[in-house]
């Protein structure tokens, strides 16, 4: 990989396939993992892209060349994988997938025995043996074995379905229509809709690792055929899932995309009333809309740093039972504490049909932020200087540093500055009351972010 010490991102392990990310590279950090599952058994499953099968191959013979057993779920959702890991009592699961990068990319997400993605530390144990070429091959008669795990998302699916008012549902007769992205997607949550009594109509549900639908990031930009296609059909909802199918991101009646942080918030908002002063665990890349509810609903926010396994890891520690991210990922501990695209749409689902409302209904009833987002380019070796003069610059301000640098102003509104983790960029989040004060205070920080680099020496 290009880092010398470093495999894991932000989240897991990700690079262009047959550049950074080789099978005989693979089979290395899977030699790596095998050591560190301990002769344990492992379930390995792949999403749609269409290097996935050759990846796989080379993890399941790394994994057994330490003599774990490896179990295959095949092409699977990664939410599937994970609620079987956890189901079947196995040591732990690798899903080869790029979630939401293009289809160059591909990954590597190693789950712990509870399904959910191993801790920061666990991932410096298998760097660790990579990156020091430690020796890990077992005898040849202790080679481990290769069986098929068949019914993963049968499992899967009737789990979601028990945290559901599931004949509630059915009354209503919902017309779903489901952008699965070409991948995995389309492997189960149609199939869970359809259990559910909707009638469902799928865009982009054939499996193409190419993704000539579109692209697997569900962002705004990618679903102006769903929002049309709910539109003409008159549907009750739309739901667009990324590569993996952990994140959702919806469309109401209206043909309106609504991104991650209006959603959460909805689940947030009556998972309150039935359980008041949880807490809800989300990132500084959160709206400040996801604290205000908590706050209406006697709930408590907990923020983490940007990251879906540090959201999962803190809920894990604090016995929490919801989570969200902004990009359209909802945990919900009573299932599993990860993100879960066709748990969030039953969720959603669930809500609507206990309310009697619309989407658009629910959605406007909440208090509005208006979000915008940039990026400024900055070099790898200047992001820490960066952040520190930043953090110099704001002192005295509400500055939660957390993860970067989170301004909240005394107007509601607020912005985000954080180096990112796999770009050589600075993520810039901006969110007010009005749509100009966040362009405002957008365009202040970029513009502030960029003396700052220009002004650092070298």
């Amino acid at each position: 990989m290009s880092s010398p010490k470093r495999l894991f991102g932000t989240n897991g392990i990700r690079g262009v396939v047959n550049e950074e990310l080789t099978a005989e590279t693979v089979m290395r950090i899977a030699t790596a993992a095998g050591k560190f599952f301990e002769r344990g058994s492992v379930l390995v499953g792949h999403d749609a892209r269409t290097s996935g099968p050759m990846l796989t191959r080379a993890i399941v013979a790394g994994l057994t060349a330490t003599g774990c057993n490896a179990f295959l779920a095949g092409m699977v959702p990664t939410p599937a994988l994970q609620y079987a890991v956890k189901c079947h009592g196995l040591d732990g699961g690798i899903i080869v997938t790029a979630s939401h990068n293009p289809p160059e990319y591909n990954g590597i997400k190693v789950l712990w025995k509870d399904g959910i993605e191993i801790s920061r530390d666990q991932e410096v144990k298998i760097e660790e043996t990579y990156f020091n070429a430690e020796p890990c091959l077992v005898a040849w008669d202790s080679i481990g074995e290769i069986r098929d795990l068949p019914g993963v998302i049968d499992v899967y699916v009737e789990a979601v379905k028990a945290h559901v008012d599931t004949a509630a549902i059915a009354q209503k007769n919902y017309h779903v229509v489901v952008d699965a992205a070409n991948s995995v997607g389309s492997l189960a949550a149609p199939r869970l809709l359809r259990e559910l009594g909707c009638k469902v109509t799928t865009l982009n549900a054939n499996i193409d690792g190419t993704f000539p639908g579109r692209l697997p990031e569900p962002r705004p930009e990618n679903l102006s055929d769903l929002s049309r296609v709910v539109k003409v059909l008159g549907a009750n909802l739309g739901v667009a899932y990324d590569g993996d199918a952990d994140r959702s991101v919806f469309v109401d009646e209206t043909g309106e995309i609504h991104m991650g942080d209006k959603t959460f918030a909805l689940v947030e908002k009556y998972f309150l009333k039935s359980h008041p002063g949880e807490q809800v665990v989300t990132p500084v890349s959160s709206s400040r809309l996801v604290q205000e509810i908590a706050e209406s609903g006697g709930g408590k926010i907990v923020w983490t740093k940007v990251g879906s396994v540090t959201v999962s890891h803190t809920m894990k520690k604090l016995g929490a039972e919801l989570g969200g991210e902004e990009n359209g990922g909802i945990f919900y501990g009573p299932h599993q504490p990860v993100r879960d695209g066709a748990m969030s749409t039953a969720l959603i689902l669930d809500i609507m049909a206990k309310t009697g409302q619309k989407l658009s209904q629910l959605l406007v009833d909440l208090p509005e932020y208006f979000i915008e987002k940039g990026k400024i380019e900055c070099r790898e070796e200047l992001k820490e200087k960066v952040l520190a003069t930043l953090l110099e610059e704001v002192k005295g301000l509400n500055v939660n540093a957390i993860d970067g640098a989170k301004i909240w102003f005394e107007d509601g509104s607020g912005i985000l500055l954080r180096p990112s983790g796999t770009e050589q960029v600075f993520r810039l989040y901006a969110e007010a009351k009005t749509r100009e004060r966040a362009a405002d205070l957008l365009e202040e920080y970029a513009k502030k972010l960029k003396e700052i680099i220009r002004n650092l020496p070298g």
